[in-house]
Protein backbone atom coordinates (compact mmCIF):
# COMPACT_ATOMS: atom_id res chain seq x y z
CA UNK A 1 0.00 0.00 0.00
CA UNK A 2 1.31 3.52 -0.80
CA UNK A 3 2.30 5.67 2.02
CA UNK A 4 -0.51 8.51 2.49
CA UNK A 5 0.81 11.75 3.05
CA UNK A 6 -0.97 14.70 3.12
CA UNK A 7 1.38 17.52 3.95
CA UNK A 8 4.67 17.78 1.42
CA UNK A 9 7.06 20.60 0.67
CA UNK A 10 8.42 20.60 -2.75
CA UNK A 11 10.86 23.05 -4.40
CA UNK A 12 9.48 24.27 -7.86
CA UNK A 13 11.89 26.17 -10.55
CA UNK A 14 10.62 27.65 -13.86
CA UNK A 15 12.92 27.95 -16.71
CA UNK A 16 15.50 30.76 -17.16
CA UNK A 17 15.17 32.45 -20.37
CA UNK A 18 17.69 31.21 -23.34
CA UNK A 19 20.47 33.57 -24.21
CA UNK A 20 20.34 36.10 -27.34
CA UNK A 21 22.66 35.53 -30.12
CA UNK A 22 25.54 37.24 -31.71
CA UNK A 23 25.46 36.66 -35.27
CA UNK A 24 26.08 38.74 -38.74
CA UNK A 25 25.32 38.19 -42.20
CA UNK A 26 27.53 36.34 -44.20
CA UNK A 27 26.29 36.29 -47.73
CA UNK A 28 28.43 36.46 -50.96
CA UNK A 29 27.02 39.73 -52.37
CA UNK A 30 26.76 41.50 -49.23
CA UNK A 31 30.08 42.47 -48.18
CA UNK A 32 29.10 44.25 -45.14
CA UNK A 33 26.39 42.29 -43.59
CA UNK A 34 24.82 43.81 -40.39
CA UNK A 35 23.70 41.73 -37.23
CA UNK A 36 21.31 39.20 -37.51
CA UNK A 37 21.63 37.42 -33.84
CA UNK A 38 17.63 36.15 -32.89
CA UNK A 39 16.29 36.42 -29.26
CA UNK A 40 16.48 33.49 -26.75
CA UNK A 41 13.01 31.94 -26.00
CA UNK A 42 10.96 31.99 -22.90
CA UNK A 43 11.71 29.79 -19.91
CA UNK A 44 8.46 27.36 -18.87
CA UNK A 45 6.13 28.43 -16.30
CA UNK A 46 5.53 25.62 -13.57
CA UNK A 47 1.38 25.23 -13.39
CA UNK A 48 -0.58 23.23 -10.19
CA UNK A 49 -3.50 21.67 -11.09
CA UNK A 50 -6.15 19.63 -9.10
CA UNK A 51 -6.57 16.16 -10.62
CA UNK A 52 -9.12 13.41 -9.93
CA UNK A 53 -6.80 10.50 -10.01
CA UNK A 54 -4.69 11.80 -7.09
CA UNK A 55 -6.14 10.76 -3.63
CA UNK A 56 -2.89 12.30 -1.99
CA UNK A 57 0.56 13.14 -1.99
CA UNK A 58 2.36 10.07 -1.88
CA UNK A 59 3.43 10.60 -5.40
CA UNK A 60 5.79 13.52 -4.12
CA UNK A 61 8.16 11.24 -2.20
CA UNK A 62 10.88 10.63 -4.78
CA UNK A 63 11.43 14.01 -6.27
CA UNK A 64 11.39 17.07 -4.45
CA UNK A 65 12.74 19.52 -6.92
CA UNK A 66 10.38 20.00 -10.19
CA UNK A 67 11.75 22.22 -13.11
CA UNK A 68 10.13 23.65 -15.95
CA UNK A 69 11.94 23.75 -19.61
CA UNK A 70 14.84 26.41 -19.98
CA UNK A 71 14.16 28.56 -23.09
CA UNK A 72 16.89 27.92 -26.15
CA UNK A 73 19.09 30.11 -27.21
CA UNK A 74 18.34 32.84 -30.33
CA UNK A 75 20.46 31.66 -33.14
CA UNK A 76 21.67 33.78 -36.71
CA UNK A 77 19.03 35.13 -39.46
CA UNK A 78 17.13 36.31 -36.58
CA UNK A 79 15.87 33.02 -35.87
CA UNK A 80 14.18 33.35 -32.10
CA UNK A 81 14.87 30.13 -29.45
CA UNK A 82 12.39 28.36 -29.28
CA UNK A 83 10.23 28.67 -25.55
CA UNK A 84 10.95 26.21 -23.04
CA UNK A 85 8.52 23.64 -22.01
CA UNK A 86 5.82 24.29 -18.96
CA UNK A 87 5.24 21.66 -16.32
CA UNK A 88 2.01 20.94 -14.75
CA UNK A 89 2.50 19.60 -11.19
CA UNK A 90 -1.19 17.66 -10.55
CA UNK A 91 -2.34 17.25 -6.72
CA UNK A 92 -5.40 15.78 -5.59
CA UNK A 93 -8.35 18.11 -5.35
CA UNK A 94 -8.40 20.03 -2.11
CA UNK A 95 -4.91 20.93 -2.05
CA UNK A 96 -4.05 23.84 -0.21
CA UNK A 97 -0.78 25.49 -1.63
CA UNK A 98 1.55 27.75 0.67
CA UNK A 99 4.83 29.39 0.15
CA UNK A 100 6.98 27.95 2.39
CA UNK A 101 9.19 31.14 3.05
CA UNK A 102 6.43 33.83 3.89
CA UNK A 103 3.56 31.07 5.29
CA UNK A 104 1.44 33.08 2.48
CA UNK A 105 -1.85 31.18 0.64
CA UNK A 106 -0.82 31.13 -2.91
CA UNK A 107 -3.99 29.36 -3.84
CA UNK A 108 -6.65 26.49 -2.67
CA UNK A 109 -7.44 24.23 -5.47
CA UNK A 110 -10.76 23.29 -5.13
CA UNK A 111 -11.74 22.92 -8.69
CA UNK A 112 -10.77 20.64 -11.18
CA UNK A 113 -8.68 20.63 -13.96
CA UNK A 114 -7.58 24.34 -13.69
CA UNK A 115 -4.26 25.04 -13.65
CA UNK A 116 -2.91 27.71 -11.35
CA UNK A 117 0.86 29.37 -12.34
CA UNK A 118 3.13 29.22 -9.79
CA UNK A 119 6.04 30.41 -11.04
CA UNK A 120 7.04 32.75 -13.98
CA UNK A 121 9.64 31.21 -17.07
CA UNK A 122 12.33 34.31 -17.13
CA UNK A 123 11.89 36.33 -20.71
CA UNK A 124 14.66 35.08 -22.96
CA UNK A 125 17.54 37.63 -23.87
CA UNK A 126 17.61 39.87 -26.59
CA UNK A 127 20.01 39.27 -29.59
CA UNK A 128 22.35 41.62 -31.21
CA UNK A 129 19.83 42.30 -34.33
CA UNK A 130 17.86 44.13 -31.59
CA UNK A 131 20.75 46.42 -30.42
CA UNK A 132 21.42 47.91 -33.92
CA UNK A 133 21.08 51.58 -34.63
CA UNK A 134 21.98 53.82 -37.04
CA UNK A 135 25.12 55.03 -35.02
CA UNK A 136 25.94 51.66 -33.88
CA UNK A 137 25.76 49.55 -36.95
CA UNK A 138 27.52 46.13 -35.57
CA UNK A 139 26.74 45.70 -31.94
CA UNK A 140 29.06 42.47 -30.77
CA UNK A 141 26.59 41.61 -27.48
CA UNK A 142 23.25 40.17 -27.01
CA UNK A 143 21.35 39.75 -23.63
CA UNK A 144 21.76 36.73 -21.43
CA UNK A 145 18.14 35.20 -20.45
CA UNK A 146 16.41 36.06 -16.95
CA UNK A 147 16.00 33.29 -14.73
CA UNK A 148 12.98 31.63 -14.12
CA UNK A 149 10.96 31.87 -10.79
CA UNK A 150 12.02 29.53 -8.13
CA UNK A 151 10.34 28.91 -4.67
CA UNK A 152 9.68 26.13 -2.38
CA UNK A 153 5.76 25.77 -1.61
CA UNK A 154 3.83 23.70 1.13
CA UNK A 155 1.12 21.27 -0.45
CA UNK A 156 -1.55 20.31 2.34
CA UNK A 157 -4.20 17.97 1.29
CA UNK A 158 -7.74 18.51 3.00
CA UNK A 159 -9.75 16.16 1.81
CA UNK A 160 -13.36 17.16 -0.20
CA UNK A 161 -15.98 15.40 1.11
CA UNK A 162 -19.50 16.15 1.38
CA UNK A 163 -19.83 14.03 4.85
CA UNK A 164 -17.59 12.83 7.47
CA UNK A 165 -17.88 9.95 10.06
CA UNK A 166 -16.32 10.94 13.12
CA UNK A 167 -16.02 8.34 16.20
CA UNK A 168 -13.18 6.90 18.50
CA UNK A 169 -11.32 3.72 17.02
CA UNK A 170 -12.82 0.80 16.44
CA UNK A 171 -16.32 2.07 16.73
CA UNK A 172 -17.43 1.02 13.38
CA UNK A 173 -16.77 4.01 11.15
CA UNK A 174 -14.99 1.53 8.19
CA UNK A 175 -17.43 -0.96 8.34
CA UNK A 176 -20.08 1.30 7.79
CA UNK A 177 -18.13 3.10 5.06
CA UNK A 178 -18.01 -0.15 2.73
CA UNK A 179 -21.46 -0.76 3.50
CA UNK A 180 -22.77 2.64 2.52
CA UNK A 181 -20.45 3.19 -0.49
CA UNK A 182 -18.15 1.70 -3.25
CA UNK A 183 -14.90 2.03 -0.87
CA UNK A 184 -13.24 -1.06 0.47
CA UNK A 185 -11.28 0.09 3.44
CA UNK A 186 -9.14 -2.54 5.33
CA UNK A 187 -11.57 -3.53 8.35
CA UNK A 188 -10.34 -5.25 11.66
CA UNK A 189 -11.79 -5.59 14.56
CA UNK A 190 -8.86 -3.05 16.77
CA UNK A 191 -7.97 0.11 17.28
CA UNK A 192 -6.87 2.11 14.62
CA UNK A 193 -7.45 -0.13 11.92
CA UNK A 194 -7.96 3.15 9.66
CA UNK A 195 -4.51 4.64 9.19
CA UNK A 196 -5.83 7.24 6.42
CA UNK A 197 -9.12 8.91 5.34
CA UNK A 198 -10.82 6.33 3.41
CA UNK A 199 -12.91 8.08 0.99
CA UNK A 200 -16.08 6.25 -0.54
CA UNK A 201 -19.27 7.66 -2.58
CA UNK A 202 -22.68 7.29 -2.20
CA UNK A 203 -24.66 6.63 -5.18
CA UNK A 204 -28.67 7.12 -4.77
CA UNK A 205 -28.61 6.09 -9.04
CA UNK A 206 -30.53 9.67 -10.05
CA UNK A 207 -27.76 11.57 -10.70
CA UNK A 208 -27.25 12.40 -6.56
CA UNK A 209 -23.74 11.21 -5.52
CA UNK A 210 -22.37 12.33 -1.88
CA UNK A 211 -18.82 11.79 -0.97
CA UNK A 212 -18.32 10.23 2.42
CA UNK A 213 -14.34 10.33 4.23
CA UNK A 214 -13.70 7.90 6.97
CA UNK A 215 -11.75 10.01 9.33
CA UNK A 216 -9.29 8.01 11.24
CA UNK A 217 -10.24 7.46 15.15
CA UNK A 218 -10.26 10.31 17.54
CA UNK A 219 -8.80 9.70 20.63
CA UNK A 220 -8.34 11.69 23.74
CA UNK A 221 -6.11 15.00 23.11
CA UNK A 222 -6.43 14.25 19.32
CA UNK A 223 -6.33 18.80 18.73
CA UNK A 224 -2.91 18.27 20.50
CA UNK A 225 -1.33 16.14 17.94
CA UNK A 226 -2.06 12.81 20.28
CA UNK A 227 -2.61 9.37 17.96
CA UNK A 228 -3.72 9.63 14.97
CA UNK A 229 -5.64 12.52 15.61
CA UNK A 230 -4.12 15.93 15.00
CA UNK A 231 -2.88 15.21 11.11
CA UNK A 232 -6.28 14.10 10.10
CA UNK A 233 -9.22 16.42 12.29
CA UNK A 234 -8.32 18.65 9.32
CA UNK A 235 -9.95 16.18 6.66
CA UNK A 236 -12.88 16.67 8.32
CA UNK A 237 -13.07 20.96 8.31
CA UNK A 238 -14.63 21.27 4.78
CA UNK A 239 -17.58 18.28 4.82
CA UNK A 240 -20.93 19.64 5.09
CA UNK A 241 -22.49 16.83 7.83
CA UNK A 242 -20.74 15.13 10.45
CA UNK A 243 -21.91 11.68 11.10
CA UNK A 244 -21.30 10.46 14.79
CA UNK A 245 -20.48 6.83 15.22
CA UNK A 246 -20.94 5.68 18.64
CA UNK A 247 -20.29 1.71 19.71
CA UNK A 248 -23.52 1.35 21.59
CA UNK A 249 -21.98 -1.84 23.61
CA UNK A 250 -20.14 0.59 24.98
CA UNK A 251 -21.26 1.87 28.95
CA UNK A 252 -21.21 5.64 28.52
CA UNK A 253 -22.36 6.75 25.45
CA UNK A 254 -23.06 10.28 26.03
CA UNK A 255 -19.66 10.87 27.39
CA UNK A 256 -18.41 9.62 24.20
CA UNK A 257 -20.51 11.73 21.94
CA UNK A 258 -19.15 14.76 24.34
CA UNK A 259 -15.63 13.67 24.16
CA UNK A 260 -15.98 13.84 20.56
CA UNK A 261 -17.24 17.03 20.38
CA UNK A 262 -14.88 18.44 22.35
CA UNK A 263 -12.25 17.24 20.24
CA UNK A 264 -13.85 19.07 16.93
CA UNK A 265 -14.39 22.05 19.07
CA UNK A 266 -10.73 22.41 20.35
CA UNK A 267 -9.32 21.72 16.86
CA UNK A 268 -12.28 24.16 15.18
CA UNK A 269 -15.15 25.48 17.01
CA UNK A 270 -17.10 25.69 13.69
CA UNK A 271 -17.41 21.99 13.37
CA UNK A 272 -20.26 22.06 15.56
CA UNK A 273 -22.11 23.99 13.48
CA UNK A 274 -22.29 21.90 10.47
CA UNK A 275 -25.43 19.46 10.27
CA UNK A 276 -25.35 15.99 12.00
CA UNK A 277 -26.76 12.76 12.58
CA UNK A 278 -25.39 10.40 15.83
CA UNK A 279 -25.25 6.77 14.84
CA UNK A 280 -25.47 3.68 17.45
CA UNK A 281 -23.46 1.21 15.57
CA UNK A 282 -23.07 -2.63 16.77
CA UNK A 283 -26.54 -2.90 17.74
CA UNK A 284 -26.50 -6.66 17.27
CA UNK A 285 -24.52 -6.59 19.97
CA UNK A 286 -27.23 -5.46 22.61
CA UNK A 287 -30.96 -6.94 22.50
CA UNK A 288 -33.68 -4.93 21.65
CA UNK A 289 -34.55 -3.64 25.44
CA UNK A 290 -30.91 -2.56 26.34
CA UNK A 291 -31.01 -0.44 22.87
CA UNK A 292 -34.24 1.51 24.03
CA UNK A 293 -32.91 2.16 27.42
CA UNK A 294 -29.85 3.42 25.99
CA UNK A 295 -31.36 5.83 23.24
CA UNK A 296 -33.41 6.65 26.35
CA UNK A 297 -30.68 7.95 27.87
CA UNK A 298 -29.22 9.44 25.54
CA UNK A 299 -31.32 12.08 25.02
CA UNK A 300 -31.37 12.86 21.60
CA UNK A 301 -32.31 11.13 17.93
CA UNK A 302 -30.33 8.19 16.85
CA UNK A 303 -30.40 5.95 14.23
CA UNK A 304 -29.53 2.31 15.46
CA UNK A 305 -27.45 0.24 12.96
CA UNK A 306 -25.75 -3.01 12.21
CA UNK A 307 -23.23 -2.53 9.18
CA UNK A 308 -22.97 -6.37 9.46
CA UNK A 309 -26.51 -7.29 9.76
CA UNK A 310 -27.44 -4.04 7.08
CA UNK A 311 -29.99 -3.59 9.58
CA UNK A 312 -31.48 0.50 9.14
CA UNK A 313 -28.87 1.21 6.79
CA UNK A 314 -31.85 1.74 4.18
CA UNK A 315 -33.04 4.47 6.22
CA UNK A 316 -29.56 5.69 7.46
CA UNK A 317 -28.91 6.66 3.71
CA UNK A 318 -32.36 8.26 3.42
CA UNK A 319 -31.82 10.08 6.32
CA UNK A 320 -28.60 11.13 5.04
CA UNK A 321 -30.34 12.77 1.68
CA UNK A 322 -32.85 14.70 3.87
CA UNK A 323 -29.97 16.01 5.64
CA UNK A 324 -27.74 17.04 2.60
CA UNK A 325 -31.04 18.49 0.78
Amino acid sequence: MSKFTDVISIRVKAGDGGPGAVSFRREKYIPKGGPDGGDGGKGGDVYIVADRRYYNLSHFFKDRLYRAGNGHHGMGANRHGADGEDLIIKVPPGTVVYNEETGELIVDLMEEDVPFKIASGGIGGKGNAFFKTSTHQTPRFAQPGMPGEELTIILNLKLIADIGLVGLPNAGKSTLLSVLTNANPKVADYPFTTLIPNLGVIDYGDGTVYKIADIPGIIEGAHMGHGLGLSFLQHIERVKTILYIIDCSEDNLKYTYNLLQSELKTYNPELLNKKRLVIFSKSDLITSEEMKKKIDDFGMNVIPISAILQENIPLLIAEIRKLME
